[in-house]
């Protein structure tokens, strides 16, 4: 074990780095309790992680999870929420959250999206209401909702793009979170926040010097974290990772990096031997839901012929309800007959293999063998004949 250097932050706090590579533990103080990083966590799009019930999450093991805003805000709203207490108290949830702030959503889910300096004017895409929505108003919406972590309005590009759009994003995004900190702070100092904590989100494209242009204009004005944004949206995974090498070496040390929306198991490895700490993504329950599952021998497909008879449960030494109780045939009979259970059952599955997988990470950094962890998890679960991601 190699210890962290530097003081304790009462926020965020390094407490292991491997020796070879820029891997580390971390504890991460909110409101709502502790998160131990390197963290996966899972996500609850509308106030609820599909299909999966809180106790089981946190069976599962989940420390965090996220939740969304342009969802919230359009469905049940803010008012409602705040009616009821709290995000938290309104779906039930007793442990930390992280809620984004809807921009990936609006430009994906929306139709009519236009960007302006003040905000981004759209149709939802429940009613075809429209809807203007500001860097101010973003920070309102999840402080009402009382969010752990909370994130502000950015721009993010999908790939490819020219650069010269990029860049304007850029500094637009820039100019969004300095309005998002001013309005953070006027709430703060008021005294009428639950002591949410606002990420910034660096954001560049896969262009380098967009990369450092975003983190150097972002890093100065102190944010308790910083997000990495705008990728896995359509780059091939080694420029995904060239970008994140760009990106995570202009971030501070001592503050809490999130990777935002990515989560397949290369590339939570990846990440974290930069120097991750945060992750979420909707591929356990989006795969699971479709009869896709994760093993350290790679992905199933539950709904294949080979698993008639399957006796065995999707993973022997997983300690989720489903391995625990059921087997791969019994599954696949689940799927094949379209029953509500069986994304239920695979969903709850793929969450603690994630958890897990990240928990696991987090011990063999402790132990000084993230390398070795790494090199044999992988060379079994991308060995020929298992299933690519």
């Amino acid at each position: 074990m190699t210890p962290a250097a530097g003081a304790a932050t009462r926020l965020f706090e390094v407490e292991t780095r491997d020796p070879r590579t820029r891997a580390r533990t971390g504890i991460l103080r909110l409101p709502h309790g502790e998160v131990k990083t390197p963290v996966f966590m899972p996500v609850g799009t509308q106030a609820t992680v599909k299909t999966v019930s809180n106790r089981e999450l946190e069976e599962a093991g989940a420390q965090i999870i996220l939740s969304n805003t342009y969802h919230l805000y359009l469905r049940p709203g803010e008012n409602l929420i705040r009616e009821a207490g709290g995000l938290h108290k309104f779906m039930g949830w007793k442990r930390p959250m992280l809620t984004d702030s809807g921009g990936f959503q609006i430009f994906s889910l929306s139709t009519l999206t236009k960007i302006r300096d003040e905000g981004v004017e759209f149709r939802s895409h429940l009613d075809g209401s429209r809807h203007l929505l500001k860097p101010e108003d973003v920070i309102r919406v999840q402080l009402s909702l009382g969010s752990d972590v909370i994130m502000p309005l950015d721009e993010c590009v999908k790939h490819p793009a020219e650069t010269a759009y990029i860049e304007k994003s850029v500094a637009l995004t820039t100019e969004w979170a300095k309005r998002c900190k001013l309005t953070w702070a006027r709430f703060r100092d008021e005294g009428t926040t639950p002591g949410s904590l606002l990420f910034a989100i660096v954001q560049g494209g896969c262009v380098p010097e967009l990369r450092k242009r975003s983190a150097e204009e972002l890093v100065p004005l102190d944010f308790p974290g910083y997000a990495i944004g705008g990728l896995s949206v359509g780059e091939p995974s080694e420029l995904m990772y060239s970008t994140l090498e760009a990106t995570v070496q202009h971030l501070p040390e001592e503050k809490p990096r999130y990777l935002m929306g990515v989560g397949l198991p290369n590339d939570l490895f990846e990440a974290v031997s930069r120097g991750v700490d945060m992750f979420d993504c909707v591929v356990p329950t989006r795969n699971g839901r479709n009869a896709t599952v994760f093993t350290p021998d790679g992905k199933l497909n539950l709904r294949g012929a080979s698993f008639a008879k399957d006796w065995r449960p999707i993973d022997e030494n997983c300690p989720c309800y489903a391995c625990r109780n059921h087997t791969r045939a019994y599954l696949r009979h689940l799927f094949n007959s379209e029953e509500y259970l069986a994304g239920r059952l695979a969903s709850l599955h793929n969450i603690t293999f994630f958890i897990q997988l990240l928990e696991f990470m987090r011990r063999a950094i402790e132990e000084n063998r993230f390398s070795e962890f790494r090199a044999a998890f992988q060379a079994r679960y991308n060995r020929p004949g298992a299933q690519s991601e």
